[in-house]
């Protein structure tokens, strides 16, 4: 396995900055800002952080996202952090896509859902958007919902009309447990997903 930064060998006028060819693109969505950096909102957001580092990669800024690119298993993997706020996230997918010309078959969102418990991971590929923004700005951007969604419970621990409120607060502390090995296991079948294709790796992820 080797590891590297994205290299400025491609600098288009939207200000992403990424390799020339990828093999995957994996996007953390979430909320850029400080403000937003420990909410349930950014999940996807702290898997690909720990993704990349786990890699020894440095991210790089550009206008719609910040990216890092890693070779693993001799495939090309483009991390992307979208920087135009979770309901527009599939801007930034989408114009990476197809300056990389990676299909969405080989697009793995991270993203939070609230449907499951605090912990636990699944992957799926297409479906609707499950009332998700971020997940909906991607399939309206990529014209399709064949990509592949990582989804990372944050439990349902609230009311009606406080769904907001909740998701833009951040984890109690007794969930801090879950919430660090929930990250640690994404980060795992991230790299399966790489290494054996999502297909295969979907079998032992949706298991555990």
């Amino acid at each position: 396995m080797s590891c590297g930064c994205v290299l400025l060998s491609q600098h288009n006028s939207a200000g992403v900055n990424y390799v020339a060819r990828a093999g995957y693109i994996v996007v953390g969505l979430g909320n850029p800002g400080s403000e937003y950096a420990a909410t349930r909102h950014n999940i996807g957001f702290m898997v690909i952080d720990a993704f990349v580092a786990a890699h020894k990669g440095v991210w790089k800024h550009g206008k719609l996202a910040d990216t890092c690119e890693i070779t693993l298993s001799a495939t090309r993997v483009l991390a992307v952090k979208p920087l135009t706020y979770m309901n527009l996230s599939g801007k930034a997918a989408a114009h990476v896509a197809h300056e990389l010309s990676v299909p969405a078959s080989r697009v793995i969102a991270i993203t939070d859902e609230y449907n499951f418990p605090t912990g636990r991971i699944h992957l799926k590929r297409g479906g609707s958007d499950g009332g998700h923004n971020g997940i909906s700005s991607m399939i309206e951007e990529l014209r399709t919902p064949e990509f592949w969604r990582m989804r990372c419970g944050i439990d349902r621990k609230f009311g009606p009309g406080q769904l907001v409120e909740y998701v833009l607060a951040p984890f109690p502390e007794e969930e801090r447990e879950a919430v660090e090995l929930m990250i640690r296991s994404a980060v795992v079948g991230l790299d399966e997903c790489i290494r054996s294709g999502p297909e295969i790796a979907m079998n032992r992820i949706n298991r555990a």
